[in-house]
């Protein structure tokens, strides 16, 4: 697998087109304009309070969208597709505020933008943009959940590495990829993440599969292959 390091992305070829994967989980296609992100989870402080009584600072989707809104400004995308579960539920979505429905359509003004139906959220179709359960650009194909197809793009798992480094556990949120297709890492500020040696994303990757860990600096490292099932 060709990967190249830079400073604030990581480079690598899915169905022969250059990926970037960013410092902040987004996914960055220069030869098609198009910027990716998934499970950004709007919402999930207000539905964890509703749901359970549990009170988190209610800033993650400003938080959120902030981030994405410097990637927006980064890239200058023609497209932008949100890989599902961009809200936490349906609630979360009816409550979301003036000011943050406002922010949406300004980063909408101009481009394509597509809400890729997750199993948090349905077919969102009054927030602008266009809904579809998945799409196909050129050689890639971006859904919800895997179903390891070649050039696919998916989210759902929220993958997160754990290493020890220099006697310190260090965790980052990543993007899995066997050279065949690649689960990102969830984008949402509250989102938490799934080991990358759980069975559940072990079962889905390639022996040769690779974690390229988000950060300042993203990296990538080898899925290890005696922890798989």
């Amino acid at each position: 697998m060709a990967i190249e390091r830079t400073m604030n992305f990581f480079e690598f070829a899915l169905q022969n087109e250059r990926l970037r994967l960013l410092s902040t989980g987004a996914l960055w296609w220069p030869k098609a304009g198009t910027l990716v992100v998934s499970d950004l989870h709007f919402g999930k402080s207000e539905r964890v309070a509703r749901r359970s009584g549990q009170m988190l600072p209610p800033y993650e989707t400003r938080d959120t969208l902030a981030r994405l809104d410097a990637d927006v400004l980064a890239t200058k995308p023609q497209r932008v597709i949100c890989l599902g579960d961009s809200f936490d539920d349906d609630a979360a979505r009816e409550g979301l505020g003036i000011a943050e429905k406002l922010w949406i359509a300004r980063m909408q003004a101009g481009r394509d933008w597509v809400w890729i139906t997750g199993n948090h959220d349905p077919a969102l179709h009054d927030l602008g943009g266009r809904s579809r359960p998945e799409l196909s650009v050129g050689p890639l194909v971006f859904r919800h959940i895997t179903t390891r197809s070649p050039g696919e793009i998916s989210g759902h798992y929220h993958p997160k590495a754990r290493l020890v480094l220099r006697g310190r556990s260090v965790s980052r949120p990543c993007c899995l990829y066997d050279g065949t297709h690649a689960i990102l890492p969830a984008y949402g500020t509250y989102t938490g993440g799934l080991d990358w040696l759980n069975p559940a994303l072990r079962s889905l990757m390639a022996e040769d599969a690779c974690a390229i860990l988000t950060g300042q600096r993203p990296c990538a490292v080898p899925v290890p292959q005696g922890a798989r099932a």
